[in-house]
């Protein structure tokens, strides 16, 4: 590309699916100079707009009587959402140390947005936790210090174990049915190593995590049908003026 793109202005300008999709064809090679600089800033701009939404969704969620909670019997209660700590970047440079690089939308994620977890109890919609709520931890704020890390660590090593091992997924959230505490499958995750700007994140299907935060925020942070018709009266008010990624 011999002209420097100007992907954060189309961006803001309302050219997103192009600017993505221009920086998904690059690959790895926008981390070249005069190009890197233009797609972590459209990535950090990604992420303060889902921070954005998140916190429009948890406050919409509180005013309605909302309960937070863990995916246990006892449903403890639970904070939905921890921002940045102080060793977000110390997490990233520990990740990379071990796997490789990493896209530049987890890492925006990781030091602008944080841990969010949506799982709980809606007091009109009472199977919420069936519909997928948004959970995305990679610092591990939530968890007591260096938990997350120790998890992350072991699930390395048995990677590291493998003797044709494919890519790695961290794990960012537990699947649909763990997330309403029931016995399901593998946890979602992200593929690591790589270098390109928005990362692959794989759960039931695996798609561009750009899209995948996309579909979440347009079904207002819940976004597996439930056959409830609550849902739909709850959704209805929780994606109302969510900015689009």
């Amino acid at each position: 590309m011999s002209v420097r793109p100007d992907w954060l202005n189309r961006y803001l300008a309302g050219e997103r699916a192009q600017v993505w999709h221009e920086l998904r064809q690059l690959g790895d090679r926008m981390r070249a100079p005069g190009l890197a600089e233009e797609a972590q800033a459209v990535c950090d701009e990604m992420a303060h707009r889902a921070r954005r939404n998140i916190e429009m969704i948890i406050g919409r969620l509180d005013e309605q009587g909302y309960r937070f909670h863990e995916n246990n019997d006892d449903q403890t209660p639970t904070e939905p959402f921890a921002p940045p700590g102080p060793e977000a970047e110390t997490h990233l440079r520990w990740l990379e140390e071990r796997l490789g690089p990493l896209p530049m939308t987890l890492s925006s994620w990781v030091r602008i947005v944080g841990d969010v977890w949506l799982v709980g109890t809606h007091p009109q919609w009472r199977n919420s936790a069936d519909a997928d709520p948004l959970v995305f931890e990679v610092e591990g704020t939530r968890h007591p210090a260096g938990g997350i890390r120790e998890y992350a660590k072991e699930e390395i090593e048995y990677w590291q174990e493998d003797e044709q091992p494919g890519p790695f997924v961290l794990p960012v959230a537990p699947d649909h049915l763990h997330k309403a505490n029931v016995s399901g499958g593998g946890p979602y995750g992200i593929l690591l190593p790589d270098g390109c700007a928005d990362a692959h994140f794989v759960g039931e299907v695996g798609m561009p995590l750009v899209d995948y935060l996309t579909w979440v925020f347009h079904n207002g942070g819940f976004p597996r049908p439930t056959n409830d018709n609550a849902q739909w009266d709850v959704l209805f008010q929780l994606r109302q003026e969510l900015q689009p990624l």
